[in-house]
């Protein structure tokens, strides 16, 4: 695709109007656990029966860890496989992330190390491979698959984030019954999981999940939840009979500590970065109101968004570039489809991986969403700028929201400062919203 600036799109969007932006502030409940304090906090949970007493002398210890941008993996995992060190078992960490990491074994190590999870840093192995022991079948109808070196294992101790999907809804969403089945169950798990359509995902997770926790060597999970900052705020062992009542129980509460933009309605929203260390999809729709599917809603209303940068961590997956209406030249030159298709043709969502709009620019990119917007009032529209789904503490908006943040209107949200011109250097987006 050739993108070129100066060209007839770069003249049609010429002399559409950026508004005036000013900073603005979102507070939320912030209870969470200081990282300094994980390890201690961790050591303290598996403590207690009947965790403690599960891990024994010489048992090989198999913990899960995935490949979304889960706040403070690293301390987490390190710290679980320091306990079962400290219990005489000797651990080792297996990548859980369905076809992520481009479904290779390769792939998924990258993704690890890119969270800081390396042999050198876990004190532990990591054993990477795409090899699966085929379980059974659920009850609906699935093959239940599992990573062949956690099947083989003593034990498997299933550490993850739990919080709520971003495109089904579920008494099981994201968070251990998921991670058994469709992390631990590498690419042909996940496909098991996805492949009757998003519309049964909510009842295939946990068909699949039962078969895991019955034939396979869990221990029990360590779910991690966090606040509206990505900070982490609750640590709880589940024991694996628990698992499938527990684990609802913690999603309601997952969704209590949910941030959202608390204008709730914008004409355009810019995303500044996207990438798979802030959502699977990229951004998080629960956020953005991006939903992939018809089996989710939520998030902002919005008519028009755009995506201006990849994230670096993402290797080049990315999954979600389709909930957009239009990115970057950047962008698009920073897509590997060998990353992203494996997550499409694995999930049976295209989606997500559909190319939007391509523009040169950041300015061009916003410029094009305002003018595309319809029912509006160009001069006064309502654009809300992010940095990414997982960081809306700080954000900023459009003069047109000014008065009414100062009136109080949205509880929680307050201006930091007056609107003023974003400025751009050669069409790049410099204007920081912190």
């Amino acid at each position: 695709m050739k993108i070129v600036q100066g060209g007839t799109v770069s003249q049609l969007l010429s002399g559409v109007a950026i508004p005036k932006m000013f900073r603005a502030k979102q507070t939320f409940p912030r209870e969470h656990i200081p990282p300094q304090d994980i390890p201690a906090r961790i050591f303290t949970e598996l403590s207690r029966e009947p965790f403690a007493s599960k891990i024994k002398p010489g048992m090989s210890v198999a913990i899960t860890a995935g490949s979304r941008g889960v706040a403070n993996v690293a301390i987490i995992t390190k710290a679980i496989a320091d306990f079962v060190k400290s219990r005489g078992a000797i651990p080792f960490i297996v990548p859980a992330m369905g076809s992520h990491g481009g479904a290779t074994a390769e792939g998924q190590l990258e993704v690890l190390e890119g969270y800081g999870i390396t042999p050198a840093s876990m004190g532990c192995e990591i054993r990477s491979s795409m090899e699966t022991v085929h379980l059974g079948v659920s009850d609906t109808g699935q093959n239940v698959y599992i990573d062949r070196s956690a099947y083989e294992s003593d034990g498997i101790i299933v550490s993850c984030r739990l919080k709520p999907h971003n495109a089904f809804r579920g008494p099981y969403e994201s968070g251990p019954c998921k991670m058994m089945a469709v992390g631990l169950g590498k690419q042909k798990g996940a496909e098991q999981v996805h492949g009757a359509g998003m519309g049964h995902i909510a009842e295939n997770i946990p068909s699949i999940a039962r078969v895991i926790i019955d034939k396979a060597p869990v221990l029990f999970a360590l779910p991690c939840i966090e606040n509206a900052y990505d900070e982490t705020c609750r640590l709880e062992a589940v024991d694996a009979p628990d698992i499938m009542t527990r684990e609802p129980e913690l999603l309601r509460f997952a969704f209590t500590q949910m941030p959202k933009i608390l204008a709730e309605e914008c004409d355009v929203l810019i995303v500044d970065e996207t990438g798979k260390n802030y959502s699977g999809t990229g951004v998080d729709p629960n956020i953005t109101g991006t939903f992939s599917t018809e089996y989710a809603t939520g998030g902002v209303k919005v008519q028009r968004t755009c995506f201006l940068r990849l994230s670096e961590s993402s290797h080049g997956n990315a999954l979600g570039v389709g909930l957009a209406n239009v990115i970057t030249k950047r962008f698009y030159e920073a897509i590997d489809p060998e990353k992203m298709y494996p997550n499409c043709i694995t999930s049976t969502v295209l989606a997500s991986a559909r190319i939007p709009c391509v523009v040169a620019t950041d300015k061009e990119a916003i410029q094009l969403c305002i003018r595309t917007c319809t029912g509006i009032d160009k001069n006064h529209v309502r654009v809300i700028r992010i940095p990414n789904s997982l960081h809306i503490g700080h954000i900023m908006m459009s003069e047109e929201y000014y008065r009414d943040v100062l009136a109080g209107k949205w509880p929680g949200l307050t201006a930091e400062s007056e609107p003023e011109e974003l400025v751009f250097a050669d069409g790049s987006l410099v204007t920081p919203v912190v």
